[in-house]
């Protein structure tokens, strides 16, 4: 059985593993909202890796009937919807996006927060593979049912109580992915009725800052942007507007050598509706 290292894997790894039964590759795209990032696959020019299957957190693998946008499932709901995919307890799972290194983080950090530790993250995703010319289906695989059992550590997702105290908690810093025009309330939130600002505390580290393009910078540089906002033995506690583009800075904190992870499920989209919640601009 191949084996992954890392949080993180190349095209090389996944074109040379993908014949093996153990692989299960997962397309976790999600329409960006984020000015300058857009998505390479449209419906008259549609790809997928050989073998992928759909991967839906925004719509499918989520809370139900939640007003917040792809909150985190239950475990039975996870369980149920990813075995459907084909995945088993000893898979292992490559997740990738088709903006590049977009949405799949997430996806990544949801396996991670149901137990299960081999998945990685396909650095520069569908728009890599494809400019490296390699083979592309215009369809998702027909899968048989998996096995996979899910047991959450509700540790990985946090809900805004936990930040609330992280706030004033010496021992941890939050992380906003946000814009630095969004984070000091310069730009207009996407969703209606949002308040603009950021938490009291929080420290501004826009998701674009470790990346390379489509794809992660090395670790070495990630460790040099995250020394200049977090001690190695502090917890770190991810937002954004939804709770996708934390993911990103999750990963890259991972991949840093960051041990002590969360994300808030609810970022901006939940702190910042109007509420009794502190907001600052300075």
């Amino acid at each position: 059985m191949p084996k992954i290292n890392s949080s993180l894997v190349d095209t090389e790894w996944v074109a040379a593993n993908l014949g093996n039964d153990s692989i299960v590759v997962l397309d976790a795209s999600v329409a960006p909202v984020v000015p300058g990032y857009a998505s390479i696959n449209t419906e008259e020019n549609f790809a997928v890796i050989p073998g992928a299957r759909r991967f839906d957190y925004d719509g499918v693998v989520c809370k139900p009937n939640s007003s917040l946008p792809h909150m985190m499932p239950t475990a039975e709901l996870f369980q149920e919807e990813v075995r459907k995919l084909g995945v088993s307890s000893d898979s292992i799972v490559i997740v990738y996006d088709d903006v590049g290194l977009y949405a799949s983080p997430r996806a990544w950090w949801m396996f991670r927060a149901m137990g299960h530790e081999r998945v990685a993250v396909l650095n520069g995703g569908l728009p890599k593979w494809i400019n490296e010319g390699r083979e592309s289906f215009d369809a998702y695989a027909e899968v048989e049912l998996g096995n996979f059992v899910a047991n959450l550590d509700k540790d990985l997702f946090c809900d805004f109580e936990v930040v609330l105290k992280a706030l004033g908690d010496p021992s941890c810093e939050i992380l906003d992915a946000r814009s630095e025009a969004r984070f000091k309330g310069e730009a207009p939130e996407p969703r209606p009725g949002v308040r603009r600002g950021h938490m009291p505390n929080a420290k501004n580290l826009p998701f674009p800052q470790v990346l390379d393009g489509g794809e992660l910078k090395s670790a070495a540089e990630l460790e040099e942007v995250f020394a200049n906002l977090v001690e190695k033995n502090q917890k770190i506690v991810t937002s954004c507007g939804s709770g996708i583009t934390a993911c990103i800075l999750t990963l890259a904190a991972n991949v840093a050598g960051y041990e002590n992870l969360s994300v808030y499920d609810g970022s901006w989209s939940e702190w910042g509706l109007p509420s009794k919640l502190p907001v600052v601009t300075d």
